[in-house]
């Protein structure tokens, strides 16, 4: 067992997948003919005319990310009625045949082009499920339609920071079901956008298993590999056919990593997970959900539990009719930046110093406090448990630590912190996984000293940051 649990501490996150994880918290625009519609999935059957959004702006969905504190955006290129929001040559059933700057207009060159000019990285949705293609459902006609859909995207439209799959699988117009060549498509994003993570139905980033934002109490980045192949024929799919992998694990299930669910397994992989919702209810704009905005404190909650909890954050923000995102949105966006950036403005711990019961040359105690993500503490390897004590140098009142491993390693399986106060040590906040980042969040206690006891461990724990905040 030893040997395994080294085995696992050993398990490393691809540079595309830690690039991800680094990103925390972005964006997902749900933008298609179902905004005009009124409805959650089309049917393919849309008129193109119904689409024009007279004021869309790419740049005020963009300051809107922003104001959130978003680092990405994704938008939806097709959804499952096929209808594309850029001009491709393999369809008609898109923007190129609706009156938007008179069949001219490319939605998804304008997001590109504004999320460079803002500072964000641009990534695509693309349903392989299309309700409108006539060759879906024929296997082989099919899979080369939607690779060559697959290649526009990927080739016109600068970096992709992420390729989103959600593999849906139904009837097409033809009453026929499609086999989708996932291996083929990854090949082809693999080629032309070598540094795009699969997120969902992919390789690289996995689902957290619903769409509500409840988060897992331990996240684990380190998972069977059987858990990854699965993604690409669970039952969601409806592809009941294809059961090459027994379905042992699911997005779902609450205990995805503890060491007895790996200690059963002869493989395990880097597969980190992403929470996704909404802003609102819907994905896509309804008008009577104007008054359905989550509040500040809900998206805490998702914020906290994810990029809080070793996942990443992806929130949908879905653009009305006129093609601009509603006010109400835009308002609750701003007013939650606004509350993350007070509260992580001036970290309590910049001038700390730090000592340890245990440490490594090299890797002392004091790197915990340099702000440097490729240095960290660590104990001699085999040592599963330490103590590390942080001076702030003075008396101060805090109510959220923030605590990362090294992002190349996730090792640490439970843990306490606890305040000094008329010389005796007090907890006040006890957690289980880390990874690459944990916020503590809790009610305000006043020390000059804090320590953090790592009681479980695998093989040996590293720290890179600790980090202290008032909100």
């Amino acid at each position: 067992m030893d040997h395994f649990i080294r085995y696992a501490a050993q398990i490393q996150p691809s540079e595309r997948q830690l690039a991800l994880q680094e990103m925390e918290f972005y964006s997902f625009i749900h933008f298609t003919v179902n905004t005009y519609t009124d409805k959650e999935w089309g049917d393919g059957t849309e008129d193109p005319a119904i689409f024009n959004p007279v004021e869309f702006d790419a740049n005020q969905w963009v300051e809107a990310c922003q104001a959130a504190g978003m680092r990405g955006l994704i938008l939806t290129c097709k959804h499952h009625d096929g209808f594309c929001l850029w001009p491709s040559r393999y369809t008609e059933h898109s923007v190129k045949n609706s009156p938007w700057r008179s069949g001219e207009g490319d939605i998804v060159k304008e997001v590109a082009d504004a999320c460079r000019k803002g500072g964000l990285k641009f990534g695509i949705y693309v349903s392989p499920w299309d309700r409108h293609e006539r060759s879906y459902g024929d296997t082989p006609r099919y899979n080369e339609y939607f690779k060559n859909q697959l290649r526009e995207l990927l080739t016109q439209y600068g970096d992709i920071f992420c390729v989103w799959f959600d593999g849906a699988c139904g009837e097409g117009p033809n009453g026929k079901r499609q086999v989708y060549d996932w291996d083929a498509y990854y090949a082809l994003i693999r080629e032309l956008q070598p540094n795009a993570v699969i997120s969902v139905c992919g390789p690289d980033i996995r689902w957290c298993g619903n769409e509500a934002g409840r988060c897992r109490e331990s996240e684990w980045s380190v998972v069977p590999a059987s858990l990854r192949d699965n993604e690409k024929i669970q039952e969601k799919s409806q592809q009941a056919d294809d059961r090459e992998f027994a379905k042992r694990y699911d997005s779902q299930d609450q205990d995805l990593g503890s060491r007895a669910i790996i200690s059963h397994e002869r493989e395990l992989v880097w597969y980190p997970a992403e929470v996704n919702t909404s802003i609102r209810p819907g994905w896509f704009y309804h008008a009577s959900e104007d008054d359905q905005v989550k509040s500040v404190e809900e998206l805490l909650n998702v914020y906290y539990g994810s990029v809080g909890g070793n996942a990443t954050f992806l929130l949908n923000i879905p653009p009305d009719r006129r093609g601009l995102i509603h006010e109400n949105d835009v308002k609750r966006l701003r007013e939650f930046g606004d509350v993350l950036r007070r509260t992580f403005q001036h970290n309590l711990a910049a001038m700390a110093t730090a000592s340890a019961s245990e440490q490594r040359s090299g890797f002392e105690a004091g790197h915990i406090l340099d702000g440097n993500k490729d240095t960290y503490w660590a104990p001699e390897e085999g040592t599963e448990q330490a103590l590390l004590e942080i001076d702030l140098q003075r008396e101060a009142s805090f109510d959220h630590i923030v605590l990362q491993e090294h992002r190349y390693s996730q090792r640490i399986e439970r843990f306490k912190l606890e305040y000094e106060a008329a010389g005796e040590w007090k907890p006040f906040y006890a957690g289980t996984v880390i990874g690459y980042k944990r916020i503590c969040r809790f009610p305000a206690v006043t020390s000059r000293y804090v320590r953090i006891t790592i009681t479980e461990s695998r093989w040996c724990p590293t720290l890179s940051a600790f980090e202290v905040y008032r909100s």
